[in-house]
C-alpha cells in the first residue's frame, strides 16, 4: 500500500490532504489499514499506516496522526458492504472555487506597469475572491497565508487542466454532468476556510522539505 501511494505521488495523484487507500486486514477482516491524515503520498511508509475498525476506532498501527474522517466513512462503508473487496483507492479535488471565490479578468493589458491596471485586477478579484483567471495572462490566487494561496494556485491550475479535458470530451459528444448548486455550496462551506486550506498545503510542503533536505530554510 505504501508503494502504491508513492506511485500515485509520481503520477501526480495528490490534492492536498485529500485521497486515501485502504486494505482489509488479513487476520481481522472487520478492520482495515489506511493512510494517516496530512502525510504526503510520496513520503508514506508501511509504519505510517493506521488500523481502524468499522466504528472508527484506531486499533493498531501509527497513532501519532489521525486517520482521515471523510476517508474512513467512504472506505468503511465499502468494506462493510463488499466482503469480497480487499482494497480501495480514492483521490479527488473539490469545489474550492465556488461562487464568488472565483473571478475572471477579461482584459489583457500586457505586462502590468501601471497602477490603474493593478487596481482593475484587484477590483475584478472582488472582496470575497480566492482565485482570478487573467485571460491570456495567467492565474492569481490569494490567501491569509502563503500556504493557503499556494495550495489554491496548485488546485486552480489542476482544475483548469481538468476543465480542458472535460471540454474536449464534450466536444466529442459526451454530456457534461454538473455539480449541483446545493452540493457545491456545501462542499465549499465545509472545506474552504483559511485554516483548512493552510493544512491542505502541508503535505506538499513536508514533501518538498524532505526532497531538498531543507535547503529552502538556509
Amino acid at each position: 500500500m505504501a508503494a502504491a501511494f508513492r506511485v500515485f505521488a509520481r503520477k501526480g495523484y495528490t490534492e492536498g490532504m485529500s485521497g486515501h487507500i485502504s486494505v482489509r486486514d488479513p487476520e481481522h477482516p472487520h478492520t482495515f489499514w489506511t493512510n494517516p491524515l496530512g502525510r504526503h503520498f510520496g513520503l508514506l511508509k508501511a509504519s505510517d499506516m493506521v488500523l481502524v475498525d468499522y466504528d472508527g476506532n484506531v486499533v493498531g498501527g501509527n497513532t501519532s496522526r489521525p486517520a482521515n474522517a471523510a476517508g474512513f466513512l467512504i472506505h468503511s462503508a465499502v468494506h462493510k458492504a463488499r466482503p469480497d473487496v480487499i482494497a480501495a483507492c480514492h483521490t479527488h479535488n473539490v469545489c474550492y472555487f465556488h461562487g464568488e471565490a472565483q473571478a475572471v479578468y477579461p482584459e489583457f493589458g500586457g505586462v502590468v506597469f501601471s497602477a490603474e491596471e493593478g487596481a482593475r485586477l484587484a477590483a475584478a478579484l472582488g472582496p470575497k475572491g480566492k482565485g482570478l483567471i487573467l485571460r491570456n495572462h495567467g492565474l492569481l490566487t490569494v490567501g491569509g497565508t502563503v500556504d493557503e494561496a499556494a495550495y489554491l494556485f496548485t488546485l486552480m491550475e489542476r482544475s483548469c487542466e481538468v476543465q480542458l479535458m472535460v471540454e474536449a470530451a464534450a466536444a466529442n459528444g459526451m454530456q457534461k454532468v454538473y455539480v449541483g448548486e446545493q452540493e457545491a455550496a456545501y462542499t465549499f462551506q465545509m472545506a474552504s476556510d483559511p485554516e483548512a486550506l493552510y493544512w491542505e498545503f502541508q503535505p506538499d510542503l513536508e514533501y518538498e522539505d524532505e526532497m531538498c533536505g531543507g535547503a529552502f530554510r538556509k
